[in-house]
């Protein structure tokens, strides 16, 4: 069975070294001294190591039951779920008003990541109901605040969100899902919708959908949709629960991972539901929902290639194979372990080095998350909006990259149940497709973000390389060759890149969109290479002040030459895949496929 140990220590090394979280000038932030973070992440890491994770393989082996209208979870999750709940980490960073803990999105992402890793099927049942706070807590009314979200909070009540219908996902404009005036200001919401994660089980007292669906006068398009609070349980004026909803779970898929959680066609037979937000604006408030759920997909990818590069290394260590090609490692033993030769240990470095430079894009982008929303700063909030599909789409493409080279790394082992490691592939797979696929997210990234308020946003991270390289460079002439001249020829092909689709684009959408995945690979290699060598000067001052565990920081600076000498070469491939324009991509018809 597979192994789990929280990284807390490197998580420490990005939020106190790396972001020097006390020192950001954000509000929240100025409480989060090292022994305070310590003592979250010791306490979630108890959780993860001994609760979460021994359930992780029990969950892909029982899967969820649908039982004349019930999902049952699997052996240990509703125990599981109630102690995650009495420890307060459902509420981590919600609103005190309706019951959270008010602290920032950083500490609830670096929690997330231990808990997906430990266990990502059991983790998606309280994400999903966090993404529905949210939702409602950004665009529902007074009323609906108070009455809902004190026990989404607590997680006494799930959350959801229904937005896929069978004939109709990236496509929500074509939703059928009807919603008719009661005249009591409610709503008769009548649709299937499919692949509805946690939407029936049993370990919340009621389950609160947030559902898409179109009113009798809509217009076509995305520009008809609302969205609508349809309880599973009406909730009465005091509080309590009063009769079951007209809606229930007509079937679980059959999936390839995520066996633990729920995946629920939900049909809804004029059910009664209340409108959230405006009229035919349904969008907007689903993408708050969304994004956030785009960030914690991101992170459930690299979550994923973490525990596997975790049991990938042990097997490493362990296993007795061949011997050293430059000496005998292992006299006292028949063979040397397998860490020993050179393919391994490239194996290995791939691991390590996407999942360290995953974990700090992704904490310093929920630290940009904070900064906009605790103290409206425009530009956090367009950089953020900038990289939700670079986090999303490279980082889940690179987390199940990362699995897999972990499964590789065991052979026939890692192909074989016993070990877990194809569980881990398995499981990360779905990461690459839901809340829209990472081709959907290119797309987003060059057709929407890379253009928005005129380009600011993207001007802004090339100023944010450009400045970082010049306050750097000069002090180490290694550190600049090995970190800095890579990160600037790097930001170079992007730079070049979004020239390109600027003046080929306009006389064919094709270029651009055609290079639309190898730029938000590009974009991914930059933002990554920008983490590294930022890490790698932390590491050195952490060097030269003399802080204890050196062999942890000159790992770290090891670590990073790696990917800077071994990966972020790739820019320059995707920047020449990206000026070979739409033509090649574009050049068969259809019919000779």
């Amino acid at each position: 069975m597979p192994t789990y140990r929280a990284p807390t220590k490197d998580m420490q090394f990005v939020l106190h070294d790396v972001l020097k979280i006390a020192e950001a000038g954000i509000p929240g932030y100025e409480e989060l001294d090292r022994d305070t973070t310590e003592a979250i992440l010791d306490e979630a890491a108890k959780l993860a190591e001994n609760v979460l994770a021994p359930l992780n393989p029990v969950g892909d082996e029982e899967g969820c039951t649908l039982e004349n209208g019930v999902v049952r979870t699997p052996k240990g999750f509703k125990e599981a779920f109630d102690q995650v709940r009495d420890g307060g980490w459902t509420a981590l960073d919600c609103d005190p008003e309706y019951g959270g803990q008010g602290l920032p999105y950083l500490i609830q992402t670096a929690v997330g990541e231990m808990f997906s890793s430990a266990n990502m099927a059991f983790n998606m049942y309280q994400g999903l109901t966090h993404g529905a706070y949210n939702a409602i807590h950004a665009h529902g009314s007074d009323a609906q605040k108070r009455m809902y979200l004190p026990k989404m909070v607590t997680c006494e009540w799930g959350g959801t969100m229904n937005l896929t219908e069978p004939h109709c996902g990236t496509d929500l404009g074509l939703i059928r899902t009807k919603a008719v005036p009661n005249g009591d200001g409610s709503y008769a919401i009548s649709g299937q919708k499919i692949w509805i994660s946690a939407g029936e089980h049993d370990m919340c007292d009621n389950i609160i959908h947030l559902v898409l669906a179109k009113l009798p006068d809509a217009p076509e398009g995305v520009k008809g949709i609302s969205l609508f609070i349809v309880p599973k349980f009406m909730v009465n004026e005091d509080g309590s629960l009063g009769d079951r909803n007209s809606l229930s779970c007509g079937g679980l898929e059959k999936k390839m991972g995520i066996h633990g959680n729920a995946t629920c066609v939900m049909n809804y037979d004029g059910a009664t539901g209340f409108l959230v937000g405006e009229p035919h604006k349904g969008m907007r408030a689903m993408f708050t929902m969304m994004n956030e759920a785009r960030l914690g997909v991101g992170l459930q990818g690299y979550a994923q290639g973490a525990v596997a590069y975790q049991n990938a290394l042990g097997f490493a260590q362990d296993r007795l194979q061949g011997r050293d090609v430059t000496g005998v490692a292992a006299p006292d033993k028949p063979a040397d372990p397998i860490i020993v030769h050179p393919d391994v240990r490239r194996n290995l470095m791939d691991q390590k080095a996407l999942v360290e430079g995953a974990r700090a894009f992704t904490f310093w982008g929920a630290s940009l998350i904070d900064r906009s929303h605790r103290t409206g700063d425009a530009e956090a909030e367009g950089l953020i909006s900038l990289m939700t599909p670079v986090i999303k789409g490279f980082l889940t493409d690179k987390g199940f990259e990362t699995t897999v080279l972990a499964q590789q790394t065991l052979g026939g082992s890692g192909f074989t149940r016993e070990w877990g490691l194809e569980q881990f592939v398995r499981d990360a797979r779905i990461t690459m497709i839901y809340e829209g696929t990472n081709g959907v997210q290119s797309l987003d990234l060059v057709g929407r973000k890379l253009g928005q308020d005129g380009g600011k946003h993207v001007m802004a991270f090339f100023e944010m390389v450009k400045s970082f390289v010049a306050e750097t460079k000069g002090q180490d002439a290694e550190f600049d060759a090995q970190f800095l001249e890579p990160l600037k020829a790097a930001s170079k092909d992007l730079q070049a890149a979004g020239m390109y689709f600027m003046s080929e684009g306009m006389k064919n959408p094709n270029n651009a969109l055609s290079g639309s995945y190898d730029f938000m690979h590009l974009f991914g290699q930059v933002c990554m290479g920008l983490m590294w060598a930022r890490m790698a000067l932390a590491a050195k001052a952490a060097l030269a002040e003399g802080a204890g565990d050196a062999a942890f920081y000159e790992t770290k600076l090891a670590t990073g030459r790696y990917y800077m000498a071994r990966h972020l070469p790739v820019t320059g491939t995707h920047l020449a895949r990206i000026r070979s324009g739409g033509e090649p991509v574009m050049a068969l018809d259809a019919a000779n496929f």
